[in-house]
This record gives C-alpha cells, structure tokens and sequence, in this order.
C-alpha cells in the first residue's frame, strides 16, 4: 500500500479538510502538528515515516479565490527528493510534461475544457471529485476513454469525516475497469481500512486526517507499506 500524505491550502495556510465544507476548514492544529505552516506540515509527515510522494491541494485555485502558485513552488523547490501530485485547479496544458504530477480534478475541468485534458496527453492523475450533495456530472465521470492510468475516486462527503471509504464505490470502479491504478481518497480511518483497500485491489491511498491524529501511526504505515 502506498500511502500519500495530504495536505490542503486556503488562505496561505494549511487547513484541516472536513467532508467539503471549505467555508468551515480550519487552520492545522494536531496532534502530529500545531503548526499551519506547509513546511512544518511537510516535516511533520515525515517524522512519521519517509512518505516520497505528497498530494497539495490549492484550494483557492479550485474555488477561483487566488492561488498559491508561490508557495507550493517554494515547497517543490525545497524538497526535490520528492514527488508531488498537485491539484492546482484549472490549467492550461503546458508545453512540455512538468516534473511532478498534474491533477486534474472534475471539479475544475468541465466538459467545455476536453481539449485541455487532451493536450496533455494523459500525462496527469484524474480525479473525479464526487460532491457530497449532488449527483456527479461531466463526460470524464463517464468516458473511461478520456483517463489516463492513474484515477483517484475522491468522495467528498468522506473527507476527514473519520467514517471509513467508500468501498462500495472503489469496489465498483476496480471491477469495472481494471487496467486502471485506483486511489482511494476520503474517510480513510486506520490500518484496518487500508488493509479493507487492499484486499479489493486498491494499492493507493491519500490520507491526511487519520496522519494527523495518530490512528495510522509510524508502526501501521511501515506495515502496510511493506
């Protein structure tokens, strides 16, 4: 199991995501970190354990609030021995493949922006975004012709809310489509949930809370990363 610590970004700070709320996400304040800083953030996850990927969401990119362009540059740039998979909303497809991974998130590529994703030629992690109220719409939830390899299955409503994945969803898209990698994110709680993932075939998992409250402890990661 490869576990991908998360971390989300409102404001110039790191924030506490809970079920997609984000008028009510609150600045870090943990036990594993008191600090809301992202480079304390950061160093915090890897006190628990040499995690070489991370997941940095830009929240107010994804909510066209501003953007912290600046910030996660300065991350990137002081951890070069890492990999970060980067939700940083709507982007045009650049030029030439960037050296850590682009999300592309269906919350911010709509349909009227296919010829975007084409671009990038399936050089770039899909996310479909379940929202926590509504039925999901947009022909990236439905084409599988459009994904690239890696999909993460992002239920909402589960995020940060300590009630467990939403297996039956992940159990469905590995059944349906598996020459797909599948990332679990939202609700994972602890051990015994990874070990849930990775009995159907889920491999990956992003995970944010349960780091940060001590209920995946450095004993558990290194277990199941085994």
């Amino acid at each position: 199991m490869k576990i991908i610590p998360v971390i989300d970004l409102k404001n110039g700070l790191a924030v506490h995501a809970k079920q997609g709320r984000r008028a009510h996400y609150q600045p870090i304040n943990s036990p594993l970190c008191r600090s809301a800083d992202i480079f304390d953030v950061i160093a915090a996850f890897l006190s628990l354990f040499n995690f070489d990927t991370f997941y940095i969401a830009d929240l107010d990119a994804i909510t066209n609030m501003g953007n912290h362009d600046r910030l996660i540059a300065e991350a990137v740039t002081a951890y070069p021995e890492l990999t970060f998979w980067l939700d940083q909303g709507y982007r045009q497809a650049p030029d030439k493949p960037a050296p850590h991974w682009q999300v592309v998130g269906t919350e911010s590529y709509g349909d009227e922006r296919l010829d975007e994703v084409a671009k990038l030629n399936q050089r770039f992690i899909l996310s479909l975004d379940y929202p926590p109220t509504t039925a999901p719409t947009g022909k990236l939830f439905y084409d599988s012709q459009l994904w690239p390899e890696q999909v993460i299955i992002m239920t909402l409503a589960k995020v940060g809310s300590h009630s467990g994945p939403d297996f039956a969803k992940l159990a469905e898209y590995v059944q349906r489509f598996p020459n797909n990698t599948f990332i679990a994110a939202g609700g994972i709680r602890n051990a015994d949930d990874l070990c849930g993932l990775s009995q159907m075939g889920i491999h990956h998992a992003l995970v944010a809370s349960s780091l940060h409250t001590g209920s995946l402890s450095t004993y558990d990661i290194k277990r199941m990363s085994n």
